[in-house]
C-alpha cells in the first residue's frame, strides 16, 4: 500500500474503508482519467442544443438559442441535429474540431428520483439501483483497484463518494492552497493524537503530501495574485489541476457548483452562459496544461441529471433526467455526438417533460475503460456491478 496518498486530505475525515477487494490488474500505460462532476444539474439542452428538434423551440420561448447560421449568438453546429451553446466558441468547439471532444447525448441514469443527493449518490457509487447502497465503495476507487493502485485524487474540499473505498486515495480544495485547513498548532496536535500507532507514519506522510503540493503551487498563485489573466475561478483551478495530474496522479475527481438553473437561466446570454464559459475556459486550459501528456488524458464531464425541456414561469428550468456528458482527450474519438441517438418530439420525451436516457453513465463508463485500459469483463464487473459495458468507440 502507497501510503503518500492515505492522508493528503489530513484536513478533512478520515477516509471511509470497505471490506471491497478487486481483482487488480496491472496499469494500463500512462493513462489519466479525471471525472467532472457539474453538481446542480446543469442544463444539457441549452449547451448541447437539439436544434433539430422543433419541440425544444415550442418549450423553451425566451431560453431557447438560436438556430446556427441565425445571427452570432446562435448555437454552433456539430452536425445536422445539434448545435454548441456559443459561450464554447472559443474553448471546447476547437476541442470538438479537432476531434479531441465529443457528447453522449440522452446520456444519464435509471434514477428518476430528481433529487440532487441521490442521484449524486447513484453516478458516485456505480452501484445498481434497487438495492443496498454501499456508502464505502465508489466507483472510481474500484477503478483504482482493478488498475493496480495508481495514485488517485479528489480537487475537493471533501473525499467524494466516487473515491472512497479500499483503496488509498485523497483529497486536497485547490481553492484552500494558500490556507491550509489545519494550522500549524492544530497539525501538531493530529500528529501527537497519532504518535506511537501504527498510524503515524501515514499520518506524517499526508501532512507532507499536503505541504509539499502548496510548496509546488506557490509560485503559480503568487502570479495569479498579481493579476493574471487565467486567475478566475475554475479555469485557474483547472490549471493547478493539470500541473499535478501531469507529475503525480492517474485518477482524479473534481466538481464544479452552481448549476441549479430554477430562475433567470438566460439563453445565449445570462447566467448559465457565463458559467458554462469559465467551464469551457477552464477545460482548455487543462488541456493545454497537459502538455504531451493530453494524448494519454481523458476527461469525463457528468451532471446528476438535466432540466425540463419547458422553461418555467420564472425564466429558468426545473429538475429533469436526462442529460448531455462531455468526452474530452487526445485521443479521443470526437468531432461527433456519440451514443445512442432519437429524434426528439413529443414521442420520445421522457414522461412528458424530459430529454430521455438511452445512454446509461455506467455502460458508458465501462465501455470507455474496456478500451482505454483493457479491463477484463471481471474487472469491469467489480468496477460497475450488475452494468453491462457498452463500447461507444470514444477512444
Amino acid at each position: 500500500m502507497k501510503r503518500r496518498s492515505l492522508l493528503l486530505a489530513v484536513a478533512a475525515a478520515p477516509l471511509a474503508v470497505d471490506a471491497f477487494a478487486a481483482a487488480a490488474l496491472p496499469a494500463a500505460g500512462n493513462s489519466k482519467f479525471l471525472l467532472v462532476f457539474l453538481r446542480g444539474a446543469y442544463d444539457a439542452a441549452n449547451i448541447v442544443v437539439p436544434v433539430a428538434s422543433d419541440l425544444y423551440y415550442q418549450l423553451r420561448p425566451t431560453l431557447a438559442l438560436r438556430r446556427p447560421g441565425d445571427g452570432a449568438d446562435a448555437a454552433l453546429a456539430l452536425d445536422a441535429d445539434w448545435g454548441l451553446h456559443p459561450a464554447l466558441r472559443e474553448s471546447i468547439f476547437p476541442l470538438y474540431q479537432r476531434g479531441e471532444a465529443a457528447f453522449v447525448a440522452y446520456a444519464g441514469t435509471d434514477d428518476v428520483s430528481r433529487s440532487h443527493f441521490e442521484t449524486q449518490d447513484t453516478i458516485e457509487l456505480g452501484q445498481p439501483l434497487g438495492g443496498p447502497r454501499r456508502l464505502d465503495s465508489g466507483f472510481l476507487n474500484r477503478l483504482a483497484a482493478a488498475l493496480g493502485g495508481p495514485e488517485a485524487i479528489a480537487f475537493s474540499d471533501q473525499l467524494p463518494l466516487a473515491l472512497r473505498g479500499d483503496q488509498p486515495a485523497g483529497n486536497v480544495a485547490l481553492r484552500a492552497l494558500g490556507k491550509p485547513g489545519l494550522d500549524a498548532r492544530q497539525t501538531a496536535l493530529i500528529k501527537s493524537m497519532y504518535a506511537g500507532t501504527r498510524l503515524a507514519p501515514a499520518v506524517d506522510e499526508g501532512f507532507g503530501v499536503r505541504d509539499e503540493v502548496i510548496r509546488d503551487l506557490a509560485d503559480e498563485m503568487d502570479q495569479a495574485s498579481r493579476g493574471a489573466t487565467t486567475s478566475k475561478g475554475f479555469e485557474l483551478e483547472a490549471r493547478r489541476v493539470a500541473k499535478l495530474m501531469r507529475e503525480k496522479f492517474s485518477v482524479a475527481f473534481i466538481d464544479v457548483g452552481g448549476w441549479d438553473t430554477h430562475v433567470g437561466e438566460g439563453g445565449a446570454i445570462g447566467t448559465l452562459a457565463n458559467r458554462i464559459d469559465e467551464l469551457g475556459r477552464g477545460l482548455a486550459a487543462l488541456a493545454d496544461g497537459m502538455g504531451d501528456q493530453w494524448r494519454s488524458t481523458v476527461v469525463v464531464v457528468v451532471s446528476e441529471f438535466g432540466r425540463t425541456l419547458a422553461e418555467n414561469g420564472n425564466h429558468g428550468t426545473d429538475h429533469g433526467h436526462g442529460s448531455a456528458y462531455w468526452v474530452l482527450g487526445g485521443a479521443v474519438h470526437g468531432g461527433r455526438i456519440a451514443g445512442e441517438q432519437v429524434k426528439l418530439d413529443r414521442s420520445t420525451w421522457f414522461q412528458n417533460r424530459d430529454l430521455p436516457v438511452h445512454n446509461e453513465v455506467r455502460a458508458m463508463l465501462g465501455g470507455l475503460y474496456s478500451r482505454m485500459y483493457g479491463l477484463s469483463p471481471a474487472a469491469l464487473a467489480n468496477v460497475f456491478p450488475g452494468a453491462r459495458p457498452r463500447d461507444l468507440g470514444l477512444v
